[in-house]
């Protein structure tokens, strides 16, 4: 595969700085997501390869202009829908109340 996820050695994009300071999670959601992926994963919802698939086929932009984490959303969001447990109309209402209570 040949797409925009696939930057791994390409030139050009400049050197990685890792600041040693820097927490492993940068806001609570994050390491919300880090354990739905592991309780999701383990609940046999997808195989990491199919994880990757869904990340693989969100839109460019979305994914160039999302925090990592989002990644980890959209496709938790997409086996939630897969497996039946949420509608994308209760994806969709949650995502409302939290942008009104992010205001």
């Amino acid at each position: 595969m040949n797409g925009i996820h696939d930057l791994g050695g390409k030139h050009g994009f400049g050197p990685i700085d890792i600041d040693p300071q820097e927490p492993i999670f940068r806001a609570e959601w994050e390491a919300r997501m880090f354990a739905m992926f592991i309780l999701t994963f383990a609940g046999g919802f997808f195989i990491v390869d199919k994880f990757r698939h869904v990340v693989e086929n969100m839109d460019p932009v979305h994914y160039l202009t999302s925090p990592y984490y989002e990644h980890w959303q959209h496709a938790l969001e997409h086996f939630a829908q897969e497996h039946g447990v949420l509608t994308k109309d209760e994806i969709d209402v949650r995502v409302a109340k939290l942008k009104k209570e992010l205001v």
